[in-house]
């Protein structure tokens, strides 16, 4: 076990408080992977105060320079990556293959990014005066707050993290409590690569006491955050009263469109992917299945085979297909949702209940779980549960699966299963989400291409890609007028 200490000016420092709160391993439960502080607005002010003073020595260095940095940290990365990947297992609960995969996004992202340094590009403007020029610089912002959530603990902070540092900005970075010691390796990993002190400074504890008081602090001029809308919405208000930079990604309720031409190997496979892939606990999961009647009973046939033979377990162990929740409170949060499935009349065609037995008593194990002839009003269609659960919503149409797959508050991400491409583009123009996916699962990105979503699953710029650096950098315009104290025209 590692007794985590708050990191704030390139050092491990003890928290303001004594308390500290333990980092259980979700599949092992006997098991404390690290104890994390719980951290006050002191601890906070300080990283703050950090990040101030090593701001504008950092926003001098050259952006090559800075992306000189990011290099290092992705060679470091990828030479720690089963380090990385085994604390990702052992504090969040998914598989030790999902959490490489993890890392190795995170490494592409931290690649990417590193490459920036050389590309943070203005442009030049004709003007509509003669002798005069016209241009755009991109500038950092400042000292920023970086809020992260438990269910991506390498991968969200770096894609926050890199972007922001390689526009020139330091960061205060706030993770999850449940998953505190990825972040620290995170941050070792920065020292073994000689990371100017200051830049990067990392502050544990709850929401209410360190995310407010980064929230409220003079000098923190943009705030990031992923998490739950409640949250986000508020911050993302507090953040406009006090007139910085806010970006916040939210919820999700992802649906896999199946029409009546699709290859249903293909979908009913993507549909277990997305649903019970890292235990459901993604917002980019595959929530609902909005199938084409003429296709439905052997598509939840199908899928009722697939899952039944998924294996659930401890995330280190080879054979396991789905690990654990992360925690007793979002398993029991997920066993409520799938009372209300019942008792909303849905039928429960396979799992719906917590594993028990072996292994199975010392973690928060649940049974993948298929709901049919769910209709789009009940909760379970509508609300995100975040665990291993898939509502089959059947529809007589095309149009109708479409106007299903539109009706829900949020718009992430979105797949759709056809051979025909016309339906296919129709879909793309029409469905309300930020990510499309045509015959490929609503999961899944790449560290170069934007990610975020519409109405209630997010508000500011996207993340990753270039997008990002339009969100870490504040745009300056210049006007030059070189005429003189004569006209061009008269100084041949």
């Amino acid at each position: 076990m590692r007794t985590l200490d708050n990191f704030i000016d390139g050092q491990w420092r003890a928290p303001a408080g004594a308390a500290r709160q333990p980092d259980v391993n979700p599949a092992d439960t006997a098991e404390i992977v690290a104890e994390s502080p719980r951290s006050t607005a002191a601890d906070a002010a300080a990283a703050v105060k950090a990040a101030e003073r090593a701001y504008p020595g950092w926003r001098a260095t050259p952006a090559p320079q800075r992306g000189q940095l990011l290099y290092r940290v992705q060679r470091r990365m990828e030479a720690r990556r089963d380090d990385l990947a085994e604390a990702l297992t052992r504090e969040e609960g998914k598989t030790l293959a999902e959490s490489k995969g993890e890392v190795q996004r995170a490494i592409n992202v931290v690649e990417f990014y590193a490459g920036e340094g050389r590309r943070l590009l203005g442009e030049t403007i004709p003007s509509e005066l003669p002798y005069n020029f016209c241009y755009t610089v991109r500038e950092p912002i400042g000292p920023l707050a970086l809020i992260t959530p438990w269910n991506f603990p390498v991968a969200i902070p770096v894609w926050k993290l890199a972007p922001a540092l390689a526009c020139g900005n330091t960061v205060v970075l706030k993770p999850a409590s449940l998953t505190p010691l990825s972040v620290a390796l995170l941050a070792d990993i920065f020292t073994e690569c000689d990371a100017p002190p200051g830049i990067l400074n990392v502050v544990y504890g709850s929401g209410g006491d360190v995310g407010e008081a980064l929230l409220a602090h003079p000098a923190i001029r943009g705030v990031s955050f992923t998490g739950s809308n409640d949250i986000g919405n508020r911050l993302y208000g507090a953040g406009a009263a006090r007139g910085i930079k806010c970006q916040c990604e939210m919820g999700g309720k992802n649906p896999i469109v199946v029409l009546d031409d699709a290859d249903l190997e293909l979908a009913v496979a993507s549909a277990a992917q997305g649903a019970y892939g890292s235990t459901g606990q993604r917002c980019t999961a595959t929530s609902r299945a909005i199938v084409v009647d003429a296709i439905a009973d052997e598509f939840v046939e199908r899928l009722e085979a697939k899952v039944q033979g998924l294996v659930v377990g401890n995330g280190l162990d080879p054979a396991t297909d789905v690990g654990p929740s992360v925690d007793e409170t979002q398993m029991n949060s997920v066993l409520d949702y799938i009372a209300v499935g019942k008792k909303e009349g849905a039928r429960r065609v396979t799992g719906g209940a917590r594993l028990t037995g072996d292994a199975h008593d010392r973690g928060y194990f649940l049974q993948p779980t298929i709901f049919d002839r769910v209709t789009p009003d009940m909760r379970i269609a509508q609300e995100e549960i975040f665990g291993p659960v898939l509502s089959v919503l059947r529809v007589p149409d095309v149009a109708s699966a479409l106007s299903v797959a539109n009706a829900v508050r949020y718009g992430l991400a979105a797949s759709v299963y056809t051979r025909d491409v016309s339906r296919a583009f129709t879909f793309v123009d029409q469905l309300e989400a930020g990510i499309i996916h045509v015959n490929s699962p609503t999961v899944g990105g790449e560290a170069h291409i934007p990610f975020g979503g519409m109405k209630a699953t997010g508000v500011g710029l996207r993340e990753m890609g270039r997008e990002a650096v339009a969100f870490y950098t504040e745009l300056k315009v210049v006007y030059l007028d070189y005429t003189g104290s004569a006209r061009a025209g008269n100084l041949y």
